[in-house]
């Protein structure tokens, strides 16, 4: 049996001068839309949001989870709203990411200026890692990743930064959790280390469970995709429910599809033009697109360094889509992009 998925389409700039039920709200956030692209195996179609009833259980399970408002996460003494996007600054101490590797390694103090800097032009919070997943990178010790770390987060959670710790070994978790992290982003999706979803579990954290074809061999193999868009979706659906059935909480479940990890430059593009369809996982969306690959592949192989814009292109791009973290390395040109994209919602509302 082929299983329907919805795709939000045909936003609205404002809910002023819409009959009631001809719109919906998606994810609680800022954003409305007026249709769906229904997708059926090859088929697709479009109906108006007002026609989904008619679409039976499946449908119905999509739109509540669709359009259902994301729960905040109470982080200590710290609160993350999901109700408009917010940036995770991304903060590398390792010697060989594919960015900016080596910047900050055997340097703590050093590190956790930099994500203080961060939060200071407008980071709501700071990701944390210290190992590369880039393709061909050699997996790094859990003691060396655990050294990397915890000094850094120590000192960023003293300073009162939301920490996220970009890891997939267990014991790494234990580690930074104990030393002050909220959040863990993992690639794999708990699928690295046999004992990660323990971990998560048993410490009652959020966590990002990111796509990726093969989490076991680093998350760059082929995925096999028929339409990657409703494979990783279903992937992903997939994930959520065995990890809440290993006893996290739905409500501290995030969600990546991966943008990079073992996708091709045509399905990474279908994956960002297709974003709004991860609001049927009802769970918030995290987009790790910045300075990546593809932007160089769509701009005469532009170098690491010179992908800025298309970056921010993106990172627009993913607000339009309802997406509710954009992890990036560029902050401040970041949250700029996200002040005018508020400033353009903000001026339809008031009718202007």
């Amino acid at each position: 049996m082929t299983s329907l998925h919805l795709r939000p389409v045909q936003f609205v700039d404002t809910p002023v001068g819409h009959e009631d039920g001809t719109i919906a709200r998606l994810a609680g956030g800022l954003q409305w839309f007026a249709a769906y692209e229904v997708i059926e195996g090859r088929s697709r179609r479009t109906i108006p949001v007002a026609e989904v009833a008619t679409l039976g259980k499946r449908a119905a399970h999509l739109h509540a989870a669709i359009t259902a408002p994301r729960a905040p996460l109470q982080l200590g003494e710290r609160m993350l709203r999901f109700d408009q996007p917010i940036v995770a600054g991304i903060l590398n101490v390792t010697p060989d990411s594919f960015s900016d590797g080596g910047k900050h390694v055997d340097d703590p103090a050093a590190a956790a200026a930099a994500g203080i800097d961060m939060a200071a032009v407008g980071a709501t919070m700071i990701d944390v890692g210290g190992e590369s997943t880039r393709p061909g990178a050699p997996t790094v010790w859990e003691g060396d990743e655990i050294a990397r770390l915890v000094p850094v987060v120590e000192r960023l959670a003293r300073a009162g930064a939301i920490v996220s710790v970009d890891t997939r070994k267990a014991a790494v978790m234990e580690a930074t959790l104990a030393a002050g992290a909220h959040i863990v982003n993992d690639v794999a999706a708990l699928l690295w280390d046999d004992r990660a979803l323990d971990v998560v579990a048993k410490s009652g954290c959020p966590v990002v469970l990111m796509h990726s074809p093969d989490p076991k061999k680093g998350g760059h193999g082929d995925g096999g995709y028929g339409n990657v868009l409703t494979d990783v979706f279903d992937r992903l659906e997939t994930r959520i429910a065995a990890v809440v059935a290993g006893g996290v909480d739905r409500s501290r479940i995030m969600v990546d599809p991966g943008i990079g990890f073992g996708k091709t430059l045509g399905q990474n593009l279908a994956l960002l033009n297709g974003l709004a369809i991860f609001h049927g996982l009802g769970c918030p969306i995290m987009l790790g697109v910045s300075r990546k690959r593809l932007i160089g592949a769509l701009s005469n192989e532009a170098p690491v360094g010179e992908r800025l814009a298309g970056s921010l292109a993106l990172a627009f791009k993913g607000a339009e889509a309802g997406v509710q973290i954009l992890r990036v390395h560029d902050v401040p040109e970041t949250v700029q992009v996200l002040k005018v994209w508020r400033g353009l919602r903000d001026q339809a509302l008031v009718g202007g």
